[in-house]
């Protein structure tokens, strides 16, 4: 009963420093919450609708061919078009000032064989450039089948097919993303108290009382599992109410993989504080830490867009298995049992046990304990 009244004891005084710790609050919640609402407005609002792209056609000079491919480019229904009173340097004007996103030029004469696509130079290796270009590849080619009257024998057929749900779309993959990082971050930020408590010696007294000190890492450790309970709520309600993300959530897996995710990286913030003396070194340090994690831990984008030389670096960082972890078992309901889940969390946690254990060694060591 004793053990209870300490734990008691001291997870309200952690809340009641992590409810004090305005940095801790900032990088857990509102920082997550604030980035997820940029990228989903700026993502998901149009990543679910149909390719569409505006275009000038150019039709000059009208005749039989122009007017032929003008009419069949026109039933193009991706593409929204201009009039073809538009002059060619007119459409060059609208492509300069991206009011369209390119101009088809028409032939001139009935004689003549080509059309010419243009498009801004900024723009050219882009999204939108590529598909109108591979579209007017396919329309040539099959303009020339039929002028030569050659019957098509192949046709190519579409079908996509995803692991989880048919409703799967950016919003969903974003919004499991942003509850892995808001969770990560609270690990990463969230043990700059026990900077200061070092740095102001209550550690080291703490150490004289007859306080259990493995009770007092239990009551950190469950308050931030707490904090992070919060942080996957809170996001999961914005991105699925107001951004309308789909969840299809596997408990148990969702369970494991955030048990052990929030334990892993908590052990790398009690590393962080360990190696730190001031409270402005630990922030440093997370910062860099969260900044370079971010970024090449398939968060935002998947890993396989990236660069090949980075992809093996983002292969090793635990954030990157902590983001598929969730994904699996909040969007795609992957089973406890798949050894899939399984070797991504056994990465992640290998980085919270190491770490842990050297947070340890390091708290342990005179040279790290003696503050004065």
């Amino acid at each position: 009963m004793n053990n209870f009244k300490q734990f008691k004891h001291m997870f309200s005084a952690q809340l009641k420093l992590t409810f004090r710790e305005k940095q801790a609050w900032f990088w857990g919640i509102f920082f997550p919450v604030i980035l997820m609402v940029i990228f989903m407005s700026i993502f998901s609002g149009g990543s679910d609708n149909e390719f569409s792209a505006n275009v000038a056609i150019v039709n000059e000079n009208p005749n039989p061919t122009s007017d032929m491919l003008f009419q069949q480019i026109s039933q193009i229904p991706v593409l929204e078009s201009e009039s073809n009173d538009v002059t060619r340097e007119q459409a060059e004007e609208l492509v300069k000032s991206q009011d369209v996103q390119a101009a088809i030029i028409l032939p001139n004469s009935a004689e003549s064989t080509s059309i010419l696509l243009i498009v801004n130079k900024e723009n050219e290796q882009g999204v939108t450039t590529q598909a109108l270009s591979g579209m007017l590849n396919n329309f040539v080619q099959q303009a020339n089948l039929y002028a030569v009257g050659a019957p098509p024998t192949y046709e190519l057929q579409f079908e996509s097919i995803s692991s989880g749900h048919n409703e799967l779309s950016y919003s969903d993959f974003l919004l499991t993303g942003m509850i892995a990082l808001a969770i990560a971050q609270g690990g990463l930020f969230g043990m700059v108290d026990l900077v200061e408590m070092r740095r102001k010696g209550l550690i080291k007294r703490l150490r004289m009382t007859p306080a259990n000190m493995n009770l007092f890492g239990l009551s950190d450790m469950v308050m931030r599992l707490l904090f992070s309970v919060v942080q996957i709520i809170l996001l999961s309600l914005i991105g699925v109410f107001i951004f309308g993300a789909n969840l299809y959530i596997n408990f148990p897996s969702l369970l494991f993989v955030f048990l052990l995710g929030a334990l892993s990286f908590n052990a790398l913030g009690y590393f962080f504080s360990s190696i730190c003396k001031t409270t402005e070194a630990y922030m440093g340090v997370a910062n860099i830490s969260n900044f370079f994690m971010m970024f090449l831990s398939g968060v935002f984008f998947p890993i396989e867009t990236m660069p090949e030389w980075l992809q093996p670096i983002s292969n090793v960082l635990p954030l990157t298995y902590f983001v598929e972890g969730l994904r699996e078992s909040m969007v795609y309901s992957t089973s406890i049992f798949s050894s899939t889940l399984w070797f991504g969390v056994g990465v992640m946690v290998l980085w919270g046990v190491v770490t842990f254990f050297i947070g340890s060694w390091l708290y342990k060591s005179k040279a790290i304990v003696a503050t004065r």
